[in-house]
């Protein structure tokens, strides 16, 4: 017996670590949102294992990081070696954000904490539910789902978002390319437990060896991840090691001294460069793995893919919200769709780099890699990439008028330790730094819904920076009626006539950037 729903504004396929994160900030913001998963319940297996800097941060807004830092272990430092000589470290500790670690937390406990935060807001992960069909109109998206019992509903949403993997039925719905190639060599994973580990435990080790790469994680005091690439071995899905593979590729490119026991997880994959062009295909929208798959090299997949959710949920909301028109929507695919070109440009030339074959060009790259992880500037750069904090949106079509100094539009503004995170509560509201005038209230009175009634402090005398819900710089101007300008751009409907935003005292007419 089928049933019909249709109360629903947004409907998430996939309620892994990226939809049930959308469906939290959904909830958050007051919109009704239903999560289903074809999956009968969530993984216990480890898979993604790190979280960075900018997805704590980000994470900081809603339900908080806090509870994600005390069930994970902190890494502060990254080695890599090549011929028993250590090639350079990346320092974790300088990346400005007051999460400067790599978080290293299973997959399983992600989505735990994920889940439970859900059940307190209300929400219900509905699983081994799957999306039979999906039919996209001019108004909304009907979906067909069915559930284990062979029961189907129609359920009507608004938009629908698909957070179903690198399989994405949405993506076939769509019948969206997913362009890119399969690299030949196999991968062995390891989940181990071990002793020996001649690094601090706050430390990840990455072993350039003539053979290939062999990489180890910390995951808690004594259990670690063990990844290395194997010659192909032909078969159509690569085969999970035996430990007595992991001991033998751990003595040949690793340290001596290391012995590994009692496995958690022993599993073989392949290495897909994967990625849809557009995120957006009318009222459908695809987030995580279902629009970009690559290297695990960076540990960056499931981040950037949580990193899809915080973008796109706070403008789905003002949208349903009626406070803004559609045309912010536009925004998700040229911004997301531009960090998952970075993100596999990135891993692939990561993997390229510490699988090189060829004895001149190994050591080529220990030479170069040595001079430049000798430089502070360079060791930063590559930590604050990995850390995603330099995720920025120089080009995005939300991106307003600049200013000659400070931050600009597009750019993240780094939250200061102790202070409430922009972005939090129940509303998605900009948030203005500049000195409280008549002007400045006038604007915010002018704009309730889209502006946060709480001015904080400027970057510097004189001049306005507005911030978006997720924390990047919006515009900045000396002058309050070039952000009223900017504000009546991506607003729905004409402002409060709260009167006219008046200029400062003594200024010029025309706009200054």
């Amino acid at each position: 017996m089928a049933g019909t729903r249709n109360d629903l504004s947004v409907l998430i396929v996939g309620a892994g670590p990226v939809g049930m994160t959308l469906a939290s900030e959904l909830a958050r913001y007051g919109v009704t949102v239903r999560i289903v998963d074809k999956a009968p319940q969530r993984t216990d297996k480890s898979k993604a294992l790190v979280l960075w800097s900018r997805t704590l941060e980000l994470l900081d807004r809603g339900m908080g990081a806090r509870p994600f830092v005390e069930a994970g272990f902190k890494v502060h430092g990254v080695s890599i070696q090549a011929g028993g000589a250590t090639i350079g470290r990346l320092e974790m500790d300088a990346v400005p954000s007051p999460y400067p670690f790599a978080l290293m937390i299973p997959q399983s406990e992600t989505e735990r904490l994920l889940e439970e935060r859900l059940a307190e807001q209300g929400v219900t992960v509905e699983r081994s539910v799957a999306a039979q069909s999906i039919d996209v109109g001019s108004e909304g998206v009907s979906a067909v789902l069915q559930a284990a019992s062979g029961h189907e509903e129609t359920v009507r949403a608004r938009w629908l978002v698909g957070c179903d993997g690198a399989h994405s039925v949405v993506r076939h719905a769509l019948g969206v390319p997913f362009s890119g190639e399969t690299l030949p060599s196999d991968w062995m994973l390891a989940d181990v437990h071990m002793t020996g580990y001649p690094h601090p435990d706050t430390d990840a080790a990455v072993y350039w060896h003539k053979e290939g790469v062999l990489i180890v994680f910390p995951i808690s005091p004594g259990r670690y991840r063990v990844l290395g690439d194997l010659p192909s071995s032909g078969a159509e899905v690569p085969p999970a090691p035996t430990l007595d593979q992991v001991r033998d590729l751990l003595a040949r490119r690793a340290s001596p001294g290391m012995s590994v026991h009692d496995p958690i997880w022993l599993a073989g994959f392949r290495i897909n460069d994967r990625k849809v062009r557009d995120y957006r295909h009318g009222r459908v929208f695809l987030a995580g793995d279902a629009a970009h798959i690559h290297s695990p090299a960076g540990g960056q997949g499931m981040n950037t893919g949580m990193q899809d959710a915080f973008n796109i949920a706070w403008k789905l909301a003002l949208v349903e919200q009626g406070t803004c028109g559609e045309a912010l929507l536009d925004s998700y695919s040229p911004e997301r769709s531009a960090v998952g070109d970075q993100v596999l440009e990135a891993a692939g030339r990561l993997t390229t780099i510490a699988t090189l074959k060829n004895p001149v060009a190994q050591q080529v790259r220990n030479l170069v890699g040595h001079l430049v992880l000798g430089v502070t500037a360079a060791r930063h750069k590559v930590a604050d990439t990995l850390s995603e904090v330099a995720v920025h949106y120089p080009d995005s079509p939300l991106n307003g008028p600049s200013l000659r100094r400070g931050p600009r539009p597009g750019e993240r503004l780094a939250p200061a330790k102790g202070d409430t995170p922009i972005g939090s509560g129940n509303a998605p509201r900009f948030v203005l730094l500049a000195e409280r005038t008549s002007a400045i209230d006038d604007l915010v009175a002018r704009r309730p819904g889209l502006v946060d009634p709480a001015v904080r402090p400027p970057l510097r005398d004189g001049a306005i920076w507005l911030i978006r819900p997720d924390g990047y710089v919006a515009c900045a101007s000396e002058d309050p009626r070039e952000i009223a300008d900017y504000l009546d751009r991506i607003a729905a409907e004409p402002a409060h006539q709260v009167g006219a935003v008046p200029r400062r005292h003594g200024e010029a007419d025309g706009p200054r950037h």
